[in-house]
């Protein structure tokens, strides 16, 4: 079944440059939000429906919509980037467009074309270009959604489904910006179990991390980071975010990311940073790597940095870590050369200031 193109139906009310100038001044992340949005409607035996580009606003929505109830919501999250010479381009938005459908097959929901997820992305950047931030390290952030709309109270898949994408100028995710953190270490809370949803990115998941990231500001931290289900001792992530440690090993870098179980997200950056590592002349490995472990390297003096990764946040290092089995400092509690420089490689790349050798941009304008 073919999916009709976009109807391109501008706002009547955009901001004025000036507006837009000042609600741009030092944007965080997810504050606010573009003129425009992309919604598309699904009806099981109809498939998707023509969408529209339109003006953001609220949306409509029955008190008996599945997702109110049984949580049948998905999202994901992808940047564009300003280039020197003046045009934008995305970062591999159609890996975002697999993982996006790999998570709606594991929540039962229909899975939306690649080809209208991109089309949708790329008819909303060049609608809404002028909120693409110029500076280093800001972006325009991309969030597309699918909410179960039918209004039917019963467990089963929903027979209605919207696809929403929104856009929003993104600066730094922490305020204190890129400094390292401070992570707690939860011995109380899992965040995702074998056979579960942890691979997919489901609202589920995040909701049910809340309160161990609430234990953790209260215990001083910053974010928290999950151990497995089973046995408590592996690391899985940080926070939202993928996470890595960087090892000294005979005179050899090597940069270490938890392998993929099935109980953590495949994260696009976790994806391309171990590529950037290697180029970069770094031996990257994906395995294993328990609490015990992280004591003891750092400790020994072999394990040199920790960081964590993904799109909101891009690279961020761990400084310290506390919990219940003890606390210790990561490289003095400073940022790390490795993580620095494969910041600054992926943000180069991202914005045009290195060659694209993969082909991970996507040229809008």
């Amino acid at each position: 079944m073919s999916t009709p193109t976009l109807e391109i139906r501008p706002s009547d009310h955009p901001a004025s440059p000036e507006a837009r100038a000042q609600r741009m001044t030092n944007p965080g992340f997810g504050r606010m939000f573009t003129d425009h949005m992309v919604v598309v409607p699904y009806r099981e035996g109809e498939g998707w429906s023509q969408g529209v580009l339109k003006a953001y606003g609220p949306i409509e929505m029955d008190p008996a919509a599945s997702v109110l109830h049984y949580g049948q919501a998905i999202f994901e999250g992808f940047k564009a980037y300003h280039q020197p010479d003046g045009g934008i381009a995305s970062f591999r938005p159609e890996a975002n467009a697999k993982r996006f459908n790999d998570s709606a097959r594991r929540l039962a929901m229909p899975e939306l074309p690649e080809g209208l997820f991109v089309e949708a992305a790329t008819a909303l950047i060049r609608q809404d270009r002028a909120w693409v931030p110029t500076a280093m390290g800001e972006s325009l952030y991309l969030r597309p959604l699918m909410i179960a709309t039918e209004a039917a109270l019963g467990v089963r898949p929903s027979n209605e489904y919207l696809f929403i994408l929104m856009a929003s100028p993104s600066g730094a995710y922490f305020p204190a910006g890129v400094k390292p953190v401070t992570v707690w270490i939860s011995d109380d809370y899992v965040r995702a179990a074998p056979g579960g949803t942890g691979f997919a990115k489901c609202a589920g998941n995040y909701a049910a991390s809340l309160v161990a990231q609430r234990q953790a500001k209260a215990e001083g931290c910053d974010q928290v980071v999950w151990l497995d289900a089973i046995q408590r001792e592996y690391i899985e992530e940080m926070g939202g975010m993928n996470i890595f440690f960087v090892y000294q090993e005979n005179g050899e870098t090597v940069v270490v990311t938890p392998e993929l179980t099935g109980t953590l997200l495949p994260g696009i950056t976790r994806d391309s940073l171990l590529q950037l590592a290697r180029e970069q002349g770094f031996r990257a490995e994906e395995r294993k790597i328990g609490v015990e472990e992280w004591k003891k390297a750092i400790a020994e003096g072999r394990m040199t940095e920790a960081f964590a990764c993904g799109t909101a946040a891009v690279i961020t290092p761990i400084g310290h870590v506390k919990s219940r089995r003890g606390e210790w400092s990561v490289n003095k509690g400073e940022t790390g050369p490795v993580a620095a420089k494969l910041r600054e490689v992926l943000l180069n790349l991202q914005h045009g200031l290195a060659p694209d050798t993969h082909g991970w941009m996507t040229r809008i304008v």
